[in-house]
This record gives C-alpha cells, structure tokens and sequence, in this order.
C-alpha cells in the first residue's frame, strides 16, 4: 500500500504507547507506505538487555560496557527490520522469556537511556522516519510533525504477543505473558527517567478491535491532514 502523500518536506512520526499494542507492525507498515525509514528503538533496549545477559554482566558492568557495543539496522531477506549488536544479528534472541522479563529494568537506568536516545536522535537529524517506543515524542523527538499514542485492552495484548510467542516456537503461556505485560506497564509508566505517558498533542489509537491494515488507513490518514494543512 503506497500513500497519496506527495510532500517534499519529509516530516518525523512518533508512535509511542503500551507494549503489544501494534506499534512496531504499524510503525514498519506506515514507514513502508510513505517511504520513510522505521526504528525499532524497543529493539534498541531489547538489545541491550541480550547483551547484559549473554555477557553475565551486572547493570553497572552493562553501563560500563555501553561504548564498546554497536547497535545497528540491516534489512532482512524478507523485508525485515533486522537489529545487530556488535555485528550479530539477534533479531530473534531478544524476544525470549529472559530478555522480556528484564528489559524494563534495563530501561530505566539513566546511563542507557542517555545511550540510546542521543543515538535516535542522530538517526532522525534528516527526517522522513518513523520511530516507535515508550518517549519518542515526550523526550527524543517532542518536536515530532506527528505523534500517534497506541492503546489496546490488556487481554487483547497478552493474546497478540502469546500468539507471537507461538509461531516463533517461544514455550510461554498466555498467563505469563499477561502478567509479563502488567509487569511492564507498571514500570514503564512509573520509573523515574522518561515514563510512558501520552504527549498533549498526541493523538490517541485504541487498537483493540481494529486490524493491522484498519490502524494503517488511520494513521495515514491523519499523516495526510497534517500534510496537507
């Protein structure tokens, strides 16, 4: 699907929200409509939180360790948004049980998120991207042309990733997936450093009911009414 949009002023798109909402499918999805590039930065944290646990170190020893580890994006063979840490692609590693149990502490020491936000913001200096996280348009890009604030209904997250987990052959059950998401929730919007929370002129997309292609027609179609104001 390609957007009507013929701008020649690429703009910046920041989708944040709760954890299996559909930020990342829509995210990749709208980049590929309107020929941006997506950033995958809960990827990014994901990433360093494999690193942390297949190196056995301690958080310090992780903050430590920040400036020897090279995060970057590479293509898949299938069109994927594939990360690499240091050269290796762990684009499956960081979805297992261990990293998703410690990926929100990871995000909520202040060395890392200094870390990864300097570099989102270098990778959006020339625009035309979408990025999606938990503060991109509260912290690395408040000054975002548009801002997308993702929602869905608990259960229906738990049974979104629980069937991720299955098809990627990840042996966990749906309740500990649930759990594992209100776990999240809970720190993600009470830590100390750059909290989930809705920017005031985000615009909020309960995903709940609505399928991967109907949150795709609805963002881009509130992309194309600020393009076009």
């Amino acid at each position: 699907m390609k957007s009507k949009t013929t701008h020649n002023k690429p703009i910046i798109i920041a989708i944040d929200g709760l954890s299996s909402c559909g930020k990342s499918t829509l995210a990749r999805d709208l980049a590929k409509a309107l020929g941006y590039t997506y950033i995958d930065t809960g990827a990014m944290y994901r990433a360093l939180t494999w690193y942390m646990l297949a190196h056995r170190l301690s958080p310090p020893m992780l903050i430590q360790s920040l400036p020897d580890i090279k995060l970057e994006f590479k293509t898949g063979q299938n069109g994927t948004n594939n990360i690499l840490v240091n050269g290796i692609d762990i684009t499956d590693e960081i979805r297992s049980k261990e990293v998703n149990e410690q990926v929100s502490q990871v995000s909520t020491l202040p060395e890392v998120r200094h870390f990864l936000v300097e570099q989102q913001r270098q990778m959006g200096i020339e625009k035309g991207i979408v990025m999606d996280g938990r503060d991109i348009g509260t912290v690395v890009f408040p000054e975002a042309e548009v801002k997308l604030f993702l929602t869905a209904d608990s259960k229906v997250r738990a049974q979104r990733r629980h069937l991720e987990n299955k098809q990627k052959g990840l042996p966990i059950s749906y309740e500990e997936v649930l759990d594992n998401l209100l776990y999240r929730d809970r720190i993600d919007s009470t830590r100390a450093i750059s909290p989930l929370k809705k920017a005031k002129d985000a615009i909020v997309l309960d995903t709940t009911q609505l399928t991967s292609k109907e949150q795709l027609l609805k963002a881009l179609d509130i992309v194309e009414s600020y393009i076009s104001k």
